[in-house]
């Protein structure tokens, strides 16, 4: 493919989304979607990318400036913004003559790398254009070809006449060419026309001029050449790569119980006889091992859940990037469990309904089937913890550790003051506030004792004065 250098249009204010926020920072399957154009781009090992910036320059540059597959972004600032053209213009002395330039719009996010190998391949001696035919191409260019077939040049919808209009052959917004060709061309344009803006596209006719071969590479994949203007077209375009998505999961054997209510922002890895319920979410990097159970309106980021796991419905599971929540094999979850940052458990846990689990590790066999917050805290294998019992981690300043080992049995509604160790088979009475470290195989109480006064009478309201 030789050394290919790509140019990312991101400067359109984008005036129909109605939003703040800059177009190409809205976000699908969870990515703005101009990183999803940059990903694409790094799977083309690219030598450079410079990102067009003009509406929101300074928000964009900051969400774009990591690096992606070993190479940084760099930026040029179109500011006013007149045209496709001017915007190229832009990116020109960050351009080696050497390379051949690849030319893509951020807000077309779900382009694939196999294509824009197959387009830059075309344009190896000369320019090749990314076109699809359209069976309504209003406000697109269109193609011109001659007689024999070569494209002869791009008319804007504004400026082509009736017969031109009648063209259904449509410019998708990408080319690529060589370095030097277009920085040449560039500095030929003009901005006659009826927007009086700088066409990219008008250096399709110096091309043609010049003699130099113009390939027209035609696709039929409208999804992915789809751009993005307002919040109606991003949401069609989000359920569209979600299908696709959907469908890729079945193929490989993961059953959804309806692909229309599915969906994946990040990654899923999935094992064998995966079965996911309705309205499921999935963010950051997920795996699922071997007969997972995943029950209908769960969210799952940035976790592991291992083989045989059931998660029952309306649970959220909720890692980080830095802290992910792994969930052992044969492990229940839920209904209506939380999962934060560094949630480990082991095998065969039990986190049952309205329990909290952060930052805490639970060995095997643990379990907390109801009402309780776990945080900060080593759970050792077989410890039953009671319903509405917490781990109080936090002392107004710093956070603390709680440790149970292994066999201990927490009652009912305790509170477990942190830093607390309660000690091998121990257990804690219901109701108790522990605030030191228990002994090991020992029953303890820390309430005060009941007591009942006979014949006691409650307070009776007096008469109001009114």
């Amino acid at each position: 493919m030789g050394v290919l250098d790509v140019v990312v249009m991101a400067a359109g204010k984008g005036t129909r989304m109605k939003s703040r926020t800059p177009k190409v920072l809205h976000r699908l399957a969870g990515l703005p979607m101009v990183r999803h154009v940059l990903d694409t781009v790094a799977a083309l090992g690219a030598r450079g990318v410079v990102v067009v910036t003009g509406h929101g320059a300074e928000a964009v540059e900051a969400a774009l400036a990591a690096p992606v597959a070993g190479v940084a972004p760099r930026f040029a600032r179109q500011e006013p913004q007149l045209g496709t053209g001017h915007a190229v213009q832009q990116a020109v002395s960050l351009l080696p003559d050497d390379g051949t330039v690849l030319v893509l719009n951020g807000d077309v996010p779900l382009i694939e790398a196999s294509t824009l190998s197959a387009l830059v391949a075309a344009a190896s001696d000369g320019l090749a254009l990314l076109t699809i035919a359209l069976d309504d191409p209003t406000g697109y260019g269109r193609i011109v070809r001659g007689t024999d077939g070569a494209v002869q040049g791009i008319v804007e919808h504004k400026d082509a006449n009736d017969a031109q209009r009648a063209i259904r052959e449509t410019y998708t917004g990408v080319m690529a060419l060589p370095a030097a060709r277009l920085k040449t061309w560039l500095a030929r344009l003009t901005n006659d026309n009826a927007q009086g803006e700088y066409y990219l596209t008008d250096i399709v006719a110096m091309a043609v001029a010049d003699g130099v071969p113009v390939a027209g590479v035609p696709t039929d994949d409208a999804v992915q050449v789809a751009g993005v203007n307002s919040p109606v077209q991003l949401a069609a375009l989000e359920r569209a790569f979600q299908a696709r998505q959907a469908e890729a999961f079945m193929d490989a054997g993961v059953r959804l119980a309806d692909p229309a209510r599915f969906d994946v922002r990040g990654t899923l890895a999935c094992g064998r006889d995966v079965e996911i319920d309705v309205g499921c979410i999935f963010e950051g990097q997920v795996e699922l091992g071997d007969d997972v159970r995943i029950g209908a309106h769960c969210v799952i980021a940035d976790a592991r859940i291992a083989a045989g796991t059931v998660v029952q419905p309306f649970s959220h599971i909720q890692g980080s990037a830095s802290q992910g929540v792994a969930v052992g094999e044969g492990a229940r979850i839920g209904p209506f469990a939380r999962l934060r940052p560094g949630a480990q458990l082991g095998a065969d846990v039990h986190i049952g309904n309205f329990v909290e689990v952060k930052n805490s590790t639970l060995a095997t066999g643990a379990k907390a089937n109801h009402l309780a917050y776990l945080g900060d805290a080593t759970v050792g294998a077989r410890v039953n913890v009671g319903a509405g019992t917490i781990t109080a981690n936090y002392d107004g300043v710093n956070k603390h550790r709680t440790v149970i080992e292994d066999d201990a049995s927490i009652g009912s509604n305790c509170v477990l003051v942190a830093p607390v160790v309660v000690g091998a088979g121990g257990t804690v009475a219901a109701g108790s506030t522990v605030t030191k470290d228990t002994p090991a195989a020992a029953l303890t109480f820390a309430r005060a004792r009941q007591t009942s006064v006979e014949r006691w009478k409650r307070p009776v309201r007096k008469p109001s004065a009114d």
